[in-house]
């Protein structure tokens, strides 16, 4: 099945288009953005060859459940979804961080911590702890928003502030939203027997009031593990079940690549593709508790996509 990888749209009153790793934005009347999630598909910050069937329909419609279900915190950039890879919504002036918040010792967190260092961010990790271990509350570890093709940097909140890139009281804000977001973001898992392990959430500002853009809760940018065995194989030292990229970050470096100069992505056969595409559906169906039903690809898909952005165009 042919993935959507790229898109070529001319919208009324478009002024601009950006390709991100994942998705295609584009501007219109410099005040509405239209963002269509592509199936392509990155890790350690590059777009593999491939794209993953459905991956994009999976990540638009968890983020705009999420975003329904969070507005009640901090009022985020979605106005509609008017096809199920497309979110419309507000343009907003980004803040250059993304907010990493981390309930438990995994991932890239564990991968460093092992190396020996006991700080993530400025902040300071106690010695003994084990992978997978839950942290005592939940920590934001803030990175810097890397271009297309380099890698985001840690950055700790002291940094953020002292080099003027979000405003003391700003960063206060958004770091209160973080972790506001990431409760509710854990309860809502917990009723479905998951654990949300950690998520990176992205805020902009339209004036003076800050919004929360881009995707949330979505398996490209959180960590879930199953509830039901977490306490178990964590007591025997096993790897955890979970539900998130980290399988393909996990197949990529057991094939020898982690995105360093001179490394190459190993093939992607179609046995990968499908296996990535049933666990991105496997997720969308655990979180949400709704059953995934699949969008039609076919021949007249980039005219369907077109079609509803532009009928929702019409409309605002």
């Amino acid at each position: 099945m042919q993935a959507i990888t790229r898109t070529e749209f001319d919208f009324p009153g478009q002024t601009g288009k950006y390709t991100g790793k994942v998705r295609d934005v584009y501007s219109i009347k410099n005040d509405l953005l239209v963002m269509v999630v592509s199936d392509r598909i990155s890790a350690f910050d590059v777009v593999l060859p491939k794209g993953i069937p459905f991956k994009g329909q999976v990540l638009n419609q968890i983020a705009a459940k999420f975003l329904d279900d969070t507005s009640d915190i901090v009022p985020n950039w979605k106005i509609a979804s008017p096809d199920p890879m497309v979110t419309v919504g507000h343009k907003c002036t980004p803040l250059p961080v993304e907010m990493i918040v981390r309930g438990y010792l995994t991932g890239s967190s564990w991968r460093t911590y092992k190396s020996g260092e006991r700080s993530i961010c400025g902040i300071p990790i106690p010695d003994g702890m084990k992978e997978h271990q839950k942290f005592e509350k939940p920590l934001v570890t803030p990175t810097t928003k890397a271009e297309l093709g380099a890698h985001d940097e840690d950055i700790s909140k002291e940094e953020i502030i002292s080099k003027g890139l979000v405003s003391k009281s700003d960063y206060e804000k958004i770091e209160e939203y973080s972790l506001a977001l990431f409760e509710r973001g854990s309860q809502i898992a917990a009723e479905r027997g998951l654990i949300l392990v950690d998520t990176k959430y992205e805020f902009g500002k339209i004036g003076d009031q800050i919004y929360l853009i881009d995707e949330i809760h979505t398996p490209d940018s959180s960590r879930y593990f199953y509830a039901d065995t977490y306490q178990e194989l964590f007591d025997k030292g096993e790897n955890q079940r979970q539900l998130s990229k980290e399988f393909v970050r996990e197949w990529l470096m057991d094939n020898g690549f982690q995105g360093k100069p001179g490394q190459v992505v190993p093939e992607m056969t179609d046995e990968i593709v499908n296996s990535i595409s049933e666990r991105y559906i496997e997720l969308y169906e655990k979180i949400t508790g709704n059953k995934f039903e699949k969008a039609v690809y076919d021949n007249d898909i980039y005219e369907r996509i077109e079609t509803n952005i532009r009928n929702m165009l019409a409309r605002l």
